[in-house]
């Protein structure tokens, strides 16, 4: 017998309006819910792909949302990208542990319970059904329903067993690595970085283009669409199971009311600019500022995990913050929150690539602090990772490269010295490839200049690490994107 993929279209009002029922799509009886036989997975990723086109009607104001599921195969289920915000930014699921004040329907509360635990699931690496219980603050019975139900979707399985202290084996609950898989692009303005991770977030197969000079977005668009087509062609087997690229970019990105989303990179001298929806043939794409994903990385699995109130620092070539409050990263209106690298720490200082005066990347962005160094009578090849470090040797002994370093760790200081000031945060997490350089050395030098340009009471309890995965973090946190797609889609029965 052949599988068979059906669909199911729940209409609802947008947010805002009435909670009652589509006056003329009732359950199961929407013009969009369709039967159609599947011989294969990837048949039915097509299937689903076709629908999502249609997860929009522009005739009425209700959302739509659709679900595919082939019968013993795993669900790939998408997210138009202003579906994705407003489920998962502006409506985040309850915190692991605390169960919420949300009673609704059945559907409602399944639908809940479904997200809370499969998140759990994805970020323990491996639990049990009475942890996920208890983590998820919902009983025994619904969370060995929630197990089953993301056992046959292919998304979960059983991954061996521990000791019970008498009783029977307590089987472990894992993330199933080949269920799913997602892309995640680390974007600058020299090139790119693309990875395809699975289910696990083991990250399987990375493909770069670029990075010797500056290039036009044009040619960056370019070398994205080559690096993933070479992912594809290496992973064809997996590709059906793609859930999405997620994108993080140099810039503000912007989400419209139509999904559609435009990057400004005013410090690139880009003008405002259209992020494809189309990249890697029909997969969903997400985009967000590489900071903020940095951010998402860290909280998921990192240096942020567990932390409430955190500020989490992108340091290369160009300057970034993800400010994570109530352990949600903070977006602001239109994406817009914590555009830190463009804040004043000095009236009329030094100019910035945006065009303004004083701007923190002035100071501690790789161009502006191997400038400095050059003025002062340095001598290095290149401006990456390498010069950065004859930079720091040399401050070990050149009196000029160490009056260098010092304004830049002064500067950095009083940078994230404010922000601790007004975010309160309990841990500051440095990445980026200018980041790790400085905390491999002078962490301790970075702390003390932090607590020097902050509050005492603030500073005295505030912590420092190093961000978690280095110089992967970025393109991780963007492959969570359409991981978190996923986490918010519709119940698949």
């Amino acid at each position: 017998m052949r599988p068979t993929s059906t669909s199911r279209c729940t209409c609802r009002r947008v947010r805002g309006s009435s909670s009652r029922s589509h006056p003329s799509r009732r359950r199961g009886s929407c013009d969009r819910a369709t039967t159609a036989p599947s011989t294969s997975r990837g048949s039915t990723t097509d299937s689903w792909r076709r629908l999502v086109g249609l997860s929009r009607s522009p005739a009425c104001a209700w959302r739509c949302e659709v679900a595919v599921t082939t019968v013993g195969a795993p669900v790939e289920v998408g997210r138009l990208r202003r579906e994705y915000r407003l489920n998962v930014t502006q409506n985040p699921s309850p915190a692991l542990g605390q169960p919420g004040a949300e009673t609704g329907t059945v559907g409602s509360l399944r639908q809940r319970n479904r997200a809370l635990g499969l998140r759990h699931i994805l970020r323990a690496g491996r639990t049990t059904r009475a942890d996920l219980a208890r983590a998820c603050g919902m009983s025994t019975a619904s969370a060995a329903n929630i197990v089953a139900d993301l056992v046959a979707e292919g998304l979960v399985e059983e991954a061996g067993s521990v000791s019970s202290g008498g009783g029977r084996p307590i089987a472990v609950i894992a993330p199933r690595a080949d269920g799913a898989f997602a892309l995640g692009a680390d974007v600058g303005e020299r090139g790119v970085a693309v990875e395809l991770f699975d289910l696990s977030l083991t990250m399987v197969d990375r493909e770069f283009r670029g990075g010797r000079a500056e290039e036009r977005p044009e040619a960056i668009e370019a070398d994205l669409r080559d690096a993933i087509e070479a992912l594809r062609v290496r992973n064809i087997a997996r590709w059906p199971r793609v859930l999405g690229i997620g994108l993080g970019l140099p810039g503000v990105v912007e989400t419209g009311d139509d999904g559609t989303q435009t990057l400004f990179a005013q410090s690139l001298g880009w003008e405002p600019r259209a992020v494809p929806s189309e990249l890697g043939g029909d997969i969903p794409v997400f985009a967000e500022n590489g900071a903020k994903t940095l951010a998402k990385a860290e909280l998921w699995s990192g240096a942020a995990v567990g932390v409430d109130h955190a500020l989490v620092a992108l340091l290369g070539r160009g300057v970034g913050l993800g400010v994570v409050s109530d352990g949600q990263v903070l977006t602001g209106w239109s994406s817009s929150a914590s555009e830190w690298g463009h804040t004043k720490i000095r009236f009329d200082g030094e100019l910035c690539r945006c065009g303004d005066r004083g701007c923190v990347e002035a100071y501690v962005g790789a161009d502006a602090i191997l400038e400095a160094w050059r003025r002062a009578g340095g001598e290095f090849e290149g401006t990456g990772w390498h010069a950065l470090g004859r930079l720091l040797d040399a401050a070990e002994t050149d009196p000029a490269a160490a009056a260098v370093l010092d304004e830049t760790l002064r500067a950095l200081g009083a940078a994230l010295g404010s922000m601790v000031n007004l975010a309160g945060p309990q841990r500051v997490v440095i990445g980026g490839w200018v980041g790790l350089r400085l905390m491999e050395r002078h962490a301790d030098r970075i702390l003390d200049t932090i607590r020097a340009n902050c509050l005492a009471h603030v500073g005295d309890r505030l912590e420092l690490v190093a961000a978690t995965f280095g110089g992967d973090t970025v393109a991780l946190g963007s492959a969570l994107m359409p991981i978190d797609a996923l986490i918010a889609s519709p119940l698949s029965a």
